[in-house]
């Protein structure tokens, strides 16, 4: 019999990208994470195959955006950023974010090593035995992933509920993980086309918010 793949499974890359330093890798992550959380810009190909491929991304979320070009501005990535006001009897706007052509290939190399060091940092760790470095290292990747998520996924707040409606299955799993680093049991819930991440209403949402809330991204050296 064929084994279904799990949750968890990483795909395996031919050529894995340098590893970050630590506190390069915080900053690198996050800005990953939001870009999950996000449909791709209107204006790119659908069928781009990673997200950081493509040369933006965009929000509907100002506090998003703001958090998304203070993270890449640590990572000397240059964006422009656009706001497009759109509908009639309710408005909404849309923040765009474009990285310049010349910057794209180190868009895309910095996420997708921040993304693939982060996940793995934070789904198999810290072993037993662990420094209080990395441990704390683990703790920031976990709170970094739901600050994201809240800020750009789906918010799906009920009464006796805090959780989040994301596309992507991998960003899920990240996201159960993480609470479980932070001290809380969350659930996972599979809807049609998106995945439903929550966690309880009282201590357990607290706590949540409190890992999450925004704080500035790494200091300058």
């Amino acid at each position: 019999m064929t084994r279904e793949p799990a949750l968890l499974d990483r795909p395996r890359s031919a050529v894995p990208p340098p590893p970050l330093d630590w506190l390069t890798l915080g900053d690198a992550f996050e800005a990953a994470c939001l870009l999950r959380c996000t449909p791709s810009p209107t204006a790119a190909r659908p069928h781009a195959a990673l997200p950081a491929r493509l040369p933006g991304v965009e929000f509907n979320r100002e506090d998003a955006a703001q958090r998304m070009r203070q993270l890449l501005a640590r990572l000397d990535i240059p964006v422009t950023h656009e706001v497009a006001v759109g509908g009639l009897r309710r408005r909404y706007e849309l923040h765009r974010l474009w990285v310049p052509p010349e910057q794209r290939g180190a868009y895309a190399r910095m996420l997708d090593a921040g993304w693939w060091q982060g996940r793995r940092e934070l789904l198999g760790g810290p072993l037993p035995g662990a420094s209080p470095a990395r441990r704390g290292l683990v703790t920031r990747l976990a709170a970094a992933a739901w600050r994201s998520a809240l800020l750009a996924a789906g918010r799906h707040v009920r009464r006796h509920i805090l959780g989040v409606r994301l596309a992507d299955r991998e960003l899920s799993a990240v996201l159960i993980r993480g609470a479980t680093v932070l001290g809380v049991p969350a659930r996972l819930s599979a809807g049609t086309g998106c995945f439903l991440v929550s966690v309880a209403d009282g201590p357990d949402r607290a706590r949540i918010l409190s890992n999450a809330k925004l704080e500035p991204a790494r200091p300058a050296c």
